[in-house]
């Protein structure tokens, strides 16, 4: 297996962009080949993920499968060099499962099915990049990779809200998610610059950063820069994650993508601005995030309660799963902003756990939008009577999302709670009352369109397909299985966590 371990990441990254680029070659007038197609290759990245995270060491912990791949030598220093640590090692197997039940899922899309799919493997091929690259060069190529395709495929494949009180295009979605996280990536770009320049005057140009990690803890990355460069690796990976006030991106991208994107969008794609923020931000600029993380957990915390208190207000059932994720998200920010063992443990946790429960949600509501073609809380009423599986998994989600004690939501919560009472407790609070606010509009939603006075408009609804189903029950077992026995994620992520804080 010795030989898998070298060439496993690299795979991580071709077996997907190989199939967008194959798919291109698929009949136009057969739009199942590509879907299957699609299902094959992300059977095999799962497959490949999966093993990525079991054979990872966390006896050993640090960064394995390490391969580097020179691309410009000397004086650039620019390598595809690969490895992945315990942070990034969970939420490549995140990216694996939700990846393919989002293809899974897309078996809906009837309009230019192959182009949908090459941009669909593209991006997973870029998420996967983000969090096995080493060399910061290639992680902004591979992070552009993964956001550029969401332009196209909400642009074109997605749908419009169209309230009496409001319309929302889904060209309007697209185009302000492009515009909000290509200003983000300028910032990450000139921070990446302003590392590369330090250690390039300090006698050792490269963007590895294990290496700019090493010229760091020798003082060649001086306070001063950190200082300023951390805020530009905070906010630009943040924008990403949904950070306040640079979020209002997300609840419009997550409305106007169609479902497979939505869960992609949620499940993954705002994880990778709290794993830049981790990898990059604090493992380079220690002293800087030192400084700046009260602002981090304060912005953080208004995610959780502005995100929480404006799911409540919503009635578009898109709209509350995005600011929900807004709200969950905070948690992510407060518990990286302890610098805490345990409130950071959580936080990557929460990642994993919010991944899957919210492309669970999208996925459900997706179906839900399929069959009766609304998505309005104040009309839909009494779904259980017709889709009652449908109901099922959407409230293992809710319950999950409102931290029920035996879901995945409750432990990641409980971690970030405690590292976040043990550093600042006051906000600690505040996040506890958030969490509160999230079982208020749960619970209320799915009073009020699930378990309502049924509707005679909603008796021919169909329940969930069978792929549907499988997805959802899928997905269920995983947040129960990581509620209830969440130690083999944990003993991975206690490893990167350690690495991570090892620089403080």
């Amino acid at each position: 297996m010795a030989n898998f371990d070298q060439v496993s990441l690299l795979l991580l990254v071709l077996v997907p962009l190989a199939g967008a680029v194959l798919t291109m070659f698929l009949p136009a007038s057969r739009p199942r080949d590509a879907w299957q197609f699609a299902i094959f290759v992300s059977v095999i990245s799962l497959a490949l993920s999966i093993a990525v995270f079991l054979r990872y060491d966390y006896g050993v912990g640090g960064v394995q499968f390490v391969r580097q791949y020179d691309w410009i030598g000397h004086p650039v220093n620019i390598g595809l060099d690969f490895g992945v640590n315990g942070i990034g090692a969970p939420l490549v197997l995140l990216n694996g499962i939700v990846l393919l039940g989002a293809v899974l899922i897309s078996q809906t899309i009837r309009t230019r099915t192959r182009d949908f799919f090459v941009l669909l493997l593209a991006l997973g091929a870029g998420v996967y990049g983000v969090f096995i690259v080493r060399d910061l060069f290639f992680l902004f190529f591979f992070y552009e990779l993964a956001v550029l395709p969401m332009y196209l495929l909400i642009g074109v494949w997605g749908s419009s809200t169209d309230f009496t009180t409001f319309l929302r295009t889904k060209e309007y979605g697209a185009m302000k998610l492009m515009l909000m996280l290509v200003a983000g990536s300028v910032l990450i770009w000139i921070g990446i610059l302003a590392a590369y320049v330090a250690s390039s005057q300090a006698g050792s140009p490269t963007f590895n950063i294990d290496e700019l990690s090493r010229l760091q803890q020798d003082g060649a990355l001086p306070r001063s820069m950190q200082l300023w460069v951390f805020p530009l690796f905070a906010v630009g990976f943040g924008t990403l994650a949904g950070l306040w006030p640079f979020h209002t991106w997300s609840p419009d991208g997550h409305v106007a993508a169609p479902t497979g994107v939505s869960m992609l969008h949620a499940g993954v794609l705002m994880k990778l601005g709290a794993f830049g923020i981790i990898q990059v931000g604090m493992i380079l600029t220690p002293q800087g995030a030192e400084v700046w993380m009260p602002v981090l957990i304060g912005l953080g915390t208004v995610n959780v309660i502005y995100g929480a208190i404006s799911a409540l207000s919503q009635r578009d059932l898109k709209y509350v799963i995005g600011y929900s994720s807004v709200s969950h998200m905070g948690y992510v920010m407060m518990g990286i902003a302890t610098l805490h063992p345990v409130g950071l443990a959580g936080a990557v946790l929460q990642m994993f756990s919010h991944g899957i429960m919210t492309a669970l949600m999208f996925a459900m509501v997706g179906a839900i939008y399929e069959r009766s073609h609304i998505r309005d809380s104040m009309i839909l009423n009494g779904l259980v009577k017709r889709m009652g599986v449908t109901t099922f998994f959407f409230a293992a989600a809710g319950l999950a999302s409102l931290g029920l004690p035996g879901m995945s939501g409750f432990i990641a919560e409980f971690m970030v709670f405690t590292g976040a009472f043990r550093t600042y407790w006051p906000l600690a609070v505040l996040g506890v009352i958030g969490a509160a606010i999230t079982a208020v509009y749960i619970l209320r939603l799915l009073a009020r369109s699930f378990f309502g006075e049924s509707d005679p408009q909603w008796d021919n609804l169909t329940d969930a397909s069978t792929i549907e189903k499988g997805v959802g029950a899928a997905f269920v077992i995983i947040l129960i299985a990581v509620g209830v026995w969440p130690a083999p994620l944990l003993r991975v992520i206690n490893t990167g966590v350690a690495s991570a804080l090892s620089v403080f």
